[in-house]
């Protein structure tokens, strides 16, 4: 475990982002798992999180092994917030996958978001600065970003870790419902890097 602790150090990213806590979220439209097309506008006015996903991650297998992130995911549904998940590895890499093979994915992880959206030319997951799975983002009603980072203040693979981990979208989520200022507003996201 040591080994993945010093391998999450090396892999926590630091980036400027292309879309930043209080900046208008980019438009976008892609196709979903079973391919309609999905648009950020069809849910204006309401709270959205972004998860950038790619179930062969071993970052993401913690949260998904864990049952963590449908955890998370059933939570935000039952307070009205819609849950995109965003696959933006290219065809042929690592967390691709369309049709049947993504839709029997989708089932084998108990995957409980809105909608598991398809990024296969990465234009999306680019326009959000997205470099690692799982990134999130959580969009304001008004459609502002109002959280981009980490899912949490534990950057390992370790499942145990989960347990007694800050969930800064769980958090961001409950500063959004009580009108407080979301802190921290933005973290250093952390996981495999995105296959664009």
């Amino acid at each position: 475990m040591k080994i993945l602790s010093i391998l999450a150090s090396l892999v926590t990213v630091s980036v400027a982002w292309a879309a930043a806590p209080g900046a208008v979220a980019p438009e976008f439209s892609l196709p979903d798992a079973q391919g309609k097309t999905v648009s950020l506008s069809d849910y204006k006015g309401r709270t959205v999180v972004l998860e950038w996903v790619n179930f062969d991650c071993p970052f993401v297998k913690k949260h998904y092994g864990t049952g963590n992130m449908q955890a998370l995911q059933k939570e935000a549904a039952s307070k009205d917030v819609v849950w995109l998940s965003v696959a933006s590895s290219a065809r042929g890499k690592q967390g691709h996958s369309e049709g049947k093979a993504l839709q029997d994915r989708i089932a084998k992880e108990k995957w409980a978001g809105e909608r598991y959206l398809v990024d296969a030319d990465g234009k999306v997951g680019r326009a959000y600065g997205a470099r690692t799975t799982p990134q999130m983002v959580v969009i304001a009603p008004e459609g502002k970003i109002a959280y981009a980072g980490a899912i949490d203040d534990r950057p390992t693979t370790d499942a145990a870790d989960v347990k007694d981990a800050k969930n800064h979208v769980r958090r961001a989520l409950e500063a959004l419902a009580a009108g407080t200022p979301i802190d921290p507003a933005s973290t250093n996201p952390y996981g495999c890097s995105i296959k664009y």
